[in-house]
């Protein structure tokens, strides 16, 4: 594909082709050699464990073309990291974090053209993936494993602006079980996520925000994102063994922090809602998406937040800091880009 023939700033959060891909394969106990690969298929056996008994985690980051020219990984570190709990989760095996770093610079420079330009508000997003490889039919872990890196440029995410949505709480689906595989980035969290998430739609709704599985009580995830809020003028987001730790949300409260704001990660109980100022769902994709109003489908209450159905003060204030240090119209305090030299 032409990068050039592309509007930047109209682009969906979809797949486009780009030039390359990054593959590494772990046999006979150890990682091999990093391949560039120009194919857009892989070459798996009908038995293999990601296919059977889904031995498949991946992440979700971002580059950006910043003010200066350069372009910017954002949280590079963390998100090798944590696809590596992942991995030591569901019993596969883990990729370096030098390897990971290595791989997804590669992926960067050789689709540098599909980095979208600084002001459009476009990124390029990177998605490593890890997949049990080895052909079996018995129930047991993989020996081997590829892991790759593609990428593919998206849009802004609010074609419209930032303005808030309503979601919905039905507690008729789980997304995961108490102590399931909820707290590591595996497929299958978002395949029992779809029905939820569909019927959502289907009603309105931008998104469904889950109890927790045991009690339905306490808030869980927002869809696919981390959910926080502001109450009192403090940052509350849910504390849960069955809740992805964002990396976002990790940012979004250190921003908040930076700005003299409290934190509290904690247990949120449903009838909190009517006591909160502003709310968002944050992740990879949207950074912070506001939230106007939550329908509890079940008890016919309505949680109005936004009362003028515009973001938060606060919500938009931690939204352009962080969109800020991703494009590099701030000071980087925490370290958090890595430059793509």
């Amino acid at each position: 594909m032409n990068s050039a023939e592309l509007d930047w700033s109209n682009l969906g959060f979809g797949y486009i082709p780009t030039d390359y891909n990054i593959r590494c394969n772990f046999k006979d106990g150890k990682w091999g050699e990093i391949e560039v690969c120009s194919s857009e298929t892989i070459n798996m056996h009908m038995a293999a464990t990601a296919l059977h008994y889904g031995q498949e985690i991946f992440e979700g980051l971002k580059a950006f073309r910043g003010k200066d020219g350069k372009i910017r990984i954002f949280r590079l570190e963390a998100n090798a990291e944590r696809i590596r709990k992942s991995a030591i989760g569901i019993k596969m095996e883990p990729v370096p974090v030098e390897l990971f770093k290595k791989m997804a610079i590669m992926a960067v420079k050789l689709n540098e053209r599909f980095v979208p330009p600084y002001g459009s508000g476009a990124s390029l997003y990177i998605r490593p993936i890890e997949l049990g490889m080895t052909a079996g039919i018995g129930v047991k872990p993989s020996k081997e494993y590829l892991f790759m890196i593609m990428v593919s440029p998206v849009g802004p995410y609010f074609k419209e602006g930032f303005k808030p949505t309503n979601i919905c709480i039905m507690r008729e689906f789980d997304r995961v079980a108490p102590k399931g595989t909820g707290r590591w980035k595996v497929g299958g969290n978002y395949a029992a996520s779809l029905t939820a998430g569909e019927r959502a739609h289907e009603l309105g709704y931008s998104a469904v925000l889950y109890l927790d599985p045991r009690e339905k009580r306490y808030l869980d995830e927002c869809g696919p994102a981390n959910f926080f809020a502001i109450k009192n003028g403090r940052y509350i987001t849910p504390a849960s063994e069955s809740i992805l730790p964002s990396v976002t949300n990790d940012s979004l409260q250190q921003i908040a922090r930076d700005f003299g704001i409290e934190v509290e990660a904690r247990q949120i109980t449903v009838e909190e809602l009517s006591e909160i100022e502003e709310a968002a769902a944050c992740g990879t994709a949207a950074v912070a998406s506001p939230v106007a109003e939550i329908d509890d489908l079940d008890t016919g209450m309505k949680y109005v937040i936004s009362k003028n159905g515009e973001p938060g003060e606060i919500t938009t204030k931690l939204y352009n800091q962080l969109r800020a240090i991703q494009n590099g119209e701030v000071e980087d305090i925490h370290g958090w880009n890595t430059i793509v030299e």
